[in-house]
């Protein structure tokens, strides 16, 4: 058992490697090694879970034996080893999903270099997830920020080169401030060690010291990690991004970087500055009315969308609207909520980029609606997977979708009037406005036409639809059994505080 305390270091080396030696192999070699690493983390991830919940306790793992304030740590309770978990699962569905379109889209001799960036997004993840110091996940906000740019202009052609460098400036704005934050923290504070840092702001709260600089520095960090998030005004660079790069760059850059960054700030809140801090600092009350904009104008954007990848991922900056809108209501509940919602839109949003490819496939490679009339009965297994996308997002009951807003309005109504109205009726504003553009997607695409377009039939695309089976699965398992993955998350946020 106390050997299992070794394998989220294992995890994290295992990755790096891997995307040095990836380097050296060629596409075929490269892409192997790849899933067998991704399958390899989550067993790892597997095996720390069982030991968190076994012994109801979190784990500090010294790298290289020495104490603070010199070493570096590595720290893991049930919701680090949760995520950790769920991120190499939705990893492998999203590689494995969009592999026969990475050979037509990408030059043959760079597909090992889209395999080096996948395992150095994989270890980035990981360490934002494990991490105990702050310089360590500043260090990896940077490995993620260059290797999700390398995922989205690896295709070289205008449309993802002028995405790559938005995402580029918005993601370096959101770096800097972030490095400014952490810079005015390690002042006042003399540490980098999460722990430490909250010990000693627990101090200069209690005397009245540094004051402003904790609280500029506060903003800063807060502001910068939603700006890399695509928060709602700061998401212009996210519907280019998602929507011209490949079928498994779009899967894995909605479900998994931004929610890495936005599980960073959990900890920020919890293990760096304290949530009660947090709270007094009123930067959550930013929070709550951004992620409710968000909400709000997302869903209006992807519904004047006609073109089905941007409106995906129009959707995508109303779904982190609803993360963030959780932070703001300030209490466990809403962070709870914020932390299954998480699950949920990633699970969602990636199975919904994976079919939306296997309809434009069937439809002349058109993203346009008019030309997706039909795709539905032409790629039957694609049109399936994308209803139950579509479902989850609405929230119709049976999916995660629907146990996120039943989580989210349980949470309002236990905060005060002025955020509980807000927050009920721009919940169900959201929904409203969810369910027109996808379900008028649905029913685009379920409706019959005459056309000239080839149907895909099942062994055609093999991988493709096992992959898309396993997001079903993945998506009803989560909204039947949420009740324990809600405990689990419980549980992870108490280890937290």
């Amino acid at each position: 058992m106390e050997f299992l305390r070794n394998f989220p270091c294992f995890s994290l080396i295992l990755t790096m490697c891997a995307s040095i030696v990836s380097s050296g192999m060629n596409g075929k070699w490269a892409r192997r090694l790849n899933i067998v690493v991704i399958v390899a983390v989550g067993l790892l991830s597997s095996a720390a879970l069982y030991l968190t919940v076994t012994t109801n306790q979190c784990y500090v793992y010294k790298m290289g034996r020495f104490p603070a304030p010199w070493g570096n740590e590595i720290r893991f309770g049930v919701l680090e080893t949760l995520m950790a978990l769920f991120f190499s699962i939705i990893m492998l569905l999203s590689v494995l999903g969009g592999r026969k379109h990475l050979f037509e889209e990408l030059d043959p001799f760079k597909e090992n270099l889209y395999y080096v960036l996948v395992n150095l997004l994989m270890s980035s993840l990981l360490a934002l997830i494990y991490t105990n110091d702050l310089f360590t996940a500043y260090v990896f906000v940077e490995i993620n920020t260059i290797s999700a740019c390398g995922l989205i202009m690896i295709r070289e052609s205008g449309h993802t080169l002028e995405a790559a460098t938005r995402y580029m400036i918005m993601s370096l704005i959101g770096s800097g401030l972030l490095l400014f934050g952490l810079c005015i923290l390690y002042g006042i504070t003399g540490h980098l060690l999460m722990s430490n840092i909250k010990e000693q702001v627990a101090l200069l709260v209690a005397t009245d010291q540094y004051h402003i600089p904790l609280v500029v520095a506060i903003v800063f960090i807060v502001v910068g990690l939603a700006v890399k998030s695509a928060l709602f005004p700061f998401h212009s660079w996210l519907p280019d991004s998602y929507g011209y790069s490949t079928a498994s760059s779009a899967a894995i850059l909605s479900s998994l970087v931004s929610k890495g960054y936005i599980f960073l700030l959990i900890k920020v809140f919890y293990r760096v500055i304290g949530f009660e801090i947090i709270t007094e600092s009123k930067i959550l009350n930013v929070l709550f009315v951004f992620g409710l904009c968000g909400m709000i104008f997302g869903s209006l954007s992807a519904i004047k969308e006609n073109d089905i990848r941007r409106m995906i991922a129009f959707s995508s900056v109303a779904q982190i609207g609803y993360i963030y809108m959780g932070f703001g209501l300030r209490t466990e509940a809403g962070i709870i909520a914020s932390v299954f919602h998480i699950f949920s839109h990633a699970a969602s949003k990636s199975m919904l980029f994976i079919s939306a490819v296997g309809l434009t496939d069937v439809s002349g490679k058109s993203k346009k609606f008019l030309d997706l009339t039909g795709a539905g009965y032409r790629n039957v297994i694609a049109g399936i997977t994308f209803t139950v996308g579509a479902l989850s997002m609405v929230g119709v009951p049976l999916f995660p979708g629907f146990i996120s807003k039943i989580l989210f309005a349980r949470a309002g109504v236990s905060v005060p009037l002025n955020r509980m109205l807000p927050t009920l009726i721009c919940l169900a504003v959201s929904t409203i406005l969810n369910t027109v553009y996808f379900m008028k997607t649905v029913l685009r695409i379920y409706t019959p036409v005459k056309t000239d377009y080839i149907n895909i039939k099942w062994k055609e695309n093999l991988c493709c639809g096992i992959v898309c089976i396993f997001f079903i699965i993945l998506n009803i398992a989560l909204g039947m059994y949420s009740e324990p993955i809600v405990e689990l998350i419980s549980r992870g946020i108490a280890m937290f505080a």
